[in-house]
């Protein structure tokens, strides 16, 4: 796999050799137990996957190119490169503007943008009206295009779907900028529609075999279809991709529940002129991170803590995999660490900031099952580590690691 030149202040003395080693020992990924580093009292169960995927290093490598290659020009981000605090900051501070916000709310007019400026476009892709509009602005958008390549790949596979008379079916978050982008894609060759969860999976279900009506549909799924979406025959015949950070099991357990349902509507000996096998859209990185995650769960621990950012799809997924058996802490650097007893984390579930003072204990002796989500530098995972054995005054020295 190709190596990407990133800005050094994001790798690691701990995590680096960490990698490394499981790399060396495991170069076809087949191992998914994690790593255990004990320093004193304290021992870390590393998870065998985690951190900068190929796409975000990608991104990363080629938005900080722009920024040495053109130090008279003005450099725009369409939306925040990646879902990270740390990172985006990091760009914001080298004088890269946002022109909106991850929701799409604008922050800088698009009448302000001229053929002169640099606009990159981030790693979730962008949709084809924002591509369309810079490209009759004069604008550059292939030259700092970072749309991660397994993004594309969904937009590849929903095209060939859309050339074969396929709706096409897409397990995302409808309000996710790369859902977004995916959906803008697709409904250009197929008329399209966005599930989020087994919920709206089921609805959807029941609408085909006919324990809805139509303007029950219409309801339910609003603002979710593309334009002269007709629900009554767009669903004879379907396709399901995704959004590449959503858990991988769940658009199995859809695409599995979908193919289930046009069986009981159509019979099983004409099946493949209803559903498309689609198993080739699910992302590696997510795939690999999640099974990680999944394999920490054989294992027991005093708690569990997730680093990254708290709008980061990704991430939250590896947080709901572990929060039903670990007390599991979310949070964005060693800053949310304030104490042994005193963390602030985000809560998933009410998608809230919250304080605890119930995070390190009494406990002389800790397992901590540590991993990030795809967005998240490895550098901050060890600062992380460094702050728990300096509130458990344990000394860190980074020459001294025993793999």
């Amino acid at each position: 796999m190709k190596k990407f030149e990133i800005p050094e202040y994001y790798k690691s003395p701990i995590i680096s050799k960490v990698k490394a080693k499981r790399k060396l020992d495991d170069p076809r990924k087949k191992d998914f137990s994690p790593t255990t580093l004990k320093f004193g009292s304290v021992e870390f169960i590393i998870s065998r996957h985690f951190g900068f995927c190929y796409g975000v290093e990608n991104a990363i490598e080629k938005s900080y190119r722009a920024i040495q290659e053109n130090p008279d020009k003005r450099i725009f981000l369409i939306s925040q490169m990646i879902h990270n605090p740390d990172v985006n900051q990091d760009l914001l501070s080298q004088g890269v503007r946002f022109i909106q916000n991850t929701d799409g709310t604008q922050i800088i007019p698009w009448d302000e943008i001229t053929p002169e400026d640099i606009v990159i476009i981030p790693a979730f892709g962008t949709t084809t009206e924002i591509r369309d509009l810079l490209i009759n602005k004069g604008v550059d958008v292939q030259t700092y295009n970072t749309t991660c390549p397994f993004v594309e790949k969904v937009w590849n596979r929903s095209a060939k779907l859309g050339e074969n008379d396929h709706t096409i079916i897409i397990h995302g978050k409808h309000n996710h900028e790369e859902t977004k982008a995916t959906f803008s894609h697709s409904k250009e060759n197929s008329p399209s529609l966005i599930v989020k969860n087994m919920e709206e999976t089921k609805f959807l279900a029941d609408f085909i075999l006919g324990k809805h009506t139509l303007s029950e549909f219409n309801l339910f799924f609003e603002g979710k279809f593309s334009e002269n979406f007709n629900a009554e025959k767009d669903l004879n015949k379907i396709g399901v991709v995704n959004q590449t950070t959503m858990l991988a099991t769940e658009t199995q357990e859809i695409a599995d529940f979908l193919h289930t349902t046009m069986i009981e509507k159509f019979g099983i000996e004409s099946i493949k002129n209803h559903f498309a096998d689609t198993r080739d859209t699910l992302c590696y990185a997510t795939n690999d991170n999640q099974s990680a995650t999944l394999e920490l769960l054989n294992l027991e621990a005093d708690l569990a803590i997730v680093v990254g950012g708290y709008n980061s799809s990704n991430t939250s997924h590896l947080v709901e995999l572990l929060e039903p058996k670990f007390k599991t802490f979310f949070i964005k650097n060693e800053d949310e660490i304030t104490s042994k007893n005193d963390i602030t984390s985000f809560d998933i579930s009410t998608k809230k900031i919250v304080q605890s003072d119930q995070f390190l204990g009494n406990k002389t002796n800790l397992r901590i099952i540590i991993t990030s989500g795809a967005s998240c530098p490895d550098a901050i995972v060890d600062n992380v580590m460094k702050k728990v054995l300096n509130l458990m005054d344990i000394t860190f020295d980074p020459n001294n690691i025993n793999l």
